[in-house]
């Protein structure tokens, strides 16, 4: 922990799962180009996913290093993978982060709302203290305008629609669109409340121009100290950065960028539904007859599969249909199917994919966006519909899939979008016309924006050396 005593230091406590930590990994690293000492802090099991890129920031002399987080002996330490959910439980952190605080006081923490217990502890020690929510403006201004006005009760049924009130856009919504711990009050959603309360602000991973009017809204309407920083994928600059983002992919990149070398421009579906997404396999068979149907070329990423309880027969079943399936696209040079972690920055950037089939999560709406690829919406948990509301309704750059129910993700999906539906958006998105020539322009011209912004003179960039400039002002004792 030998830092320069100069530098600003700032900790950066990512949560475990892969949708929060791999932003926050990338905040580190771009805080560190900007000299900020970075600390990240973490177990020992997730620092190996991310320490190659971190050695290779060190190798180039930037002030970023990992520390991991011990307990003793007769405690276990989570080993939680890139799938964690957001009720994932890591107070088993509490003390060893309270340890080096007390240790190591850092001029600044940045820390995941869903660590949500560390609000307490870093408030008792008086750190200052910043909060990474993991989602855009937009969302966070429509889940705080739903909190304040929205009575869920006064609705009909799950199916009845309502408009969120006092926002720039309109922006209409059924109940169950919405995450089921939002539409009645939680111990969950007061308790991330309240760790942005005790706060400075937060670090929002977008940036101004794709959102403008919520970024001012969060800081006007709102009351809230933001800064925008994003988007970060966008400083993983190299290959092997983008190869090995989030962790170390488990399918040969090379054949899978050579495959799209052969394909036309803009011809190519790209399909993936994250980290945490688990469909069961009777929705993956409706995806597979829909992407047949199509006749388009794709590249289809295979998650987890939800395994409810059936006989070993039927589960051999299903999977001899998907592994027929992929058998046959293989043949007929029609698509390639992965399963495990895929090189995602890497294929959203080849010229062959023109369309994202995406579930929505921040980070995969914010790689598609920046690689100007126009998207297919299938939105099924956190704040995803939300998301949707954004890139169909306000950006217009994508069409919906026709998903309509959240779900959780530890339970098995009932809603089952038939393969008509996927065919339908697949073709509607992938077959050129008029509409798709206007959501191309559209989203090729925010991807330009997107890098305007991380570069110097951008907003993002400005927005990062504001805080830095805030934090000196915290560490020379004058009023932010």
């Amino acid at each position: 922990m030998n830092h320069e005593t100069d530098a600003v230091k700032v900790y950066f406590f990512p949560f475990l799962g892969g949708g929060h930590q791999i932003p926050m990994i990338d905040t580190a690293r771009v805080f560190a180009k900007h000299g900020v000492t970075s600390t990240i802090l973490t177990t020992p099991s997730n620092a190996a996913q991310f320490q190659n890129s971190i050695t290779r920031d060190q190798k180039s002399n930037l002030p970023i290093i990992i520390y991991t987080l011990t307990t003793p002996e007769n405690t276990q330490l989570p080993e939680i993978g890139m799938s964690a959910g957001p009720m994932t439980d890591t107070s088993v952190l509490l003390e060893p982060v309270k340890q080096l605080l007390l240790q190591h006081r850092p001029d600044c923490i940045v820390v995941d709302m869903f660590h949500r217990w560390a609000g307490d502890i870093i408030g008792e020690l008086k750190v200052p203290m910043i909060v990474f929510n993991g989602n855009g403006c937009f969302p966070r201004c429509v889940l705080e305008n739903m909190r304040k006005y929205v009575v869920f009760e006064n609705l009909s049924s799950d199916s009845e629609s309502f408009i969120v009130p006092g926002l720039p856009d309109r922006v209409e919504m059924t109940r169950s669109q919405v995450p089921s711990f939002r539409r009645n009050k939680s111990e969950f959603t007061d308790r991330m409340t309240q760790i942005e309360e005790k706060s400075l602000g937060i670090v929002i991973n977008s940036f101004y121009d794709l959102e403008p009017v919520y970024a001012d809204y969060i800081r006007n309407e709102l009351g809230k100290k933001r800064w925008l920083v994003g988007p970060v994928s966008l400083y993983n600059s190299s290959v092997e950065d983008k190869k090995e983002r989030g962790k170390q992919p488990t399918i040969d990149e090379q054949s899978c960028l050579n495959w799209l070398n052969s394909k036309k421009s803009n011809s190519v579906l790209y399909i993936s539904f994250g980290s945490v997404a688990c469909l069961p396999m009777k929705q993956l068979k409706e995806i597979a007859y829909g992407l047949e149907a199509s006749d388009q070329p794709f590249i289809w990423v295979v998650g987890k599969i939800f395994n409810s309880s059936k006989s070993d027969d039927q589960t051999c079943s299903e999977n001899w249909v998907l592994d027929e399936f992929e058998k046959r696209m293989k043949e007929m040079d029609k698509g390639l199917i992965l399963r495990g972690w895929a090189p995602q920055l890497l294929i959203l950037e080849h010229d062959a994919v023109g369309g994202f089939m995406t579930h929505c999560g921040w980070n995969s709406t914010l790689e598609g966006v920046c690689a100007g690829v126009p998207l297919i919406t299938w939105p099924l948990s956190a704040e995803q519909f939300i998301n949707e509301k954004l890139v169909t309704d306000v950006l217009r750059i994508g069409v919906q899939v026709g998903s309509r129910e959240w779900g959780s993700w530890e339970e098995e999906r009932k809603e089952l979008v038939g393969r008509e539906k996927v065919e339908f958006a697949v073709k509607k998105l992938m077959v050129e016309s008029e509409e798709v020539e206007e959501m191309r322009r559209r989203v090729k011209s925010i991807a330009e924006k997107a890098k305007r912004a991380v570069e110097e003179g951008g907003s993002s960039y400005g927005d990062i050396d504001a805080l830095i400039q805030e934090l000196k002002n915290l560490q020379n004792g004058k009023d932010v």
